[in-house]
C-alpha cells in the first residue's frame, strides 16, 4: 500500500479556514515564511480562539478539507480508516492535535509555549498579531517575537536551528521601526 501524502497548499487551507469564519493565527514555519524565513516547512500550525462556536466552525473546515488524524505509526491510508468523528467535542483539547488534510498536514494548537511553562492562548496572542500579505496571501500570524519565544522554549534541534534567522528578522523589523 502506497502512502500519498498531499503537499503543503498553504492557500487553500487559509482559504478553507476564512471561508469558515474560524478565529486563528498561523504560528510556527508557516508564519516564519510570512516574516521572511527561508527554511522550508511541510505543514502549518494555527492556535485557534477555543469557544464552542469556533471550534464548530474549525470542525466544518476540517471536514471541507477531508481531514483525518495523523497518528504516529500509521501510514495516511491506514488512518483514513478510522472511524473520527469531527466535531466541536473531539476539537476541544488543551494540547496538540495533528491532522492530514487533501491540502496537507495541519496541526492545531492550544497555544503557543512560553517560559515558565505558561501558554500563551489565542486571546493573548490576537492582540499582538500580525496581518501579513505573502504572494497575495493574507496571512494572520502571531507576532514574531511569540514564535521566536515558543520556539526557545520547546527547545527542539529544528526550532533551535531557526532561532538564528528568526531573530535576524526581528532584529531588521525593530530596526525599520525606529
Amino acid at each position: 500500500m502506497t502512502d500519498n501524502i498531499p503537499a503543503l497548499d498553504l492557500q487553500r487551507i487559509i482559504a478553507t479556514l476564512e471561508e469558515c469564519a474560524v478565529d486563528y493565527l498561523v504560528v510556527g514555519g508557516s508564519a516564519a515564511l510570512a516574516y521572511g524565513a527561508e527554511r522550508v516547512t511541510e505543514d502549518i500550525d494555527v492556535v485557534i480562539q477555543r469557544s464552542r462556536e469556533n471550534r464548530e466552525r474549525l470542525a466544518r473546515a476540517l471536514k471541507t478539507l477531508n481531514a483525518r488524524l495523523r497518528v504516529g505509526g500509521m501510514t495516511d491510508d491506514e488512518a483514513r480508516t478510522l472511524p473520527v468523528v469531527i466535531d466541536h467535542v473531539a476539537l476541544d483539547l488543551e494540547g496538540t492535535s495533528t491532522w492530514m488534510t487533501d491540502a496537507g498536514p495541519l496541526d492545531i494548537l492550544a497555544g503557543l509555549a512560553a517560559r515558565g511553562g505558561r501558554v500563551i492562548r489565542f486571546e493573548e496572542l490576537a492582540p499582538r498579531s500580525q496581518v501579513l500579505v505573502v504572494d497575495n496571501l493574507v496571512i494572520k500570524a502571531a507576532n514574531l517575537a511569540d514564535i521566536i519565544e515558543s520556539k526557545e522554549v520547546a527547545n527542539r534541534p529544528k526550532d533551535l536551528e531557526a532561532l538564528p534567522e528568526l531573530r535576524a528578522l526581528r532584529d531588521e523589523a525593530d530596526a525599520r521601526r525606529q
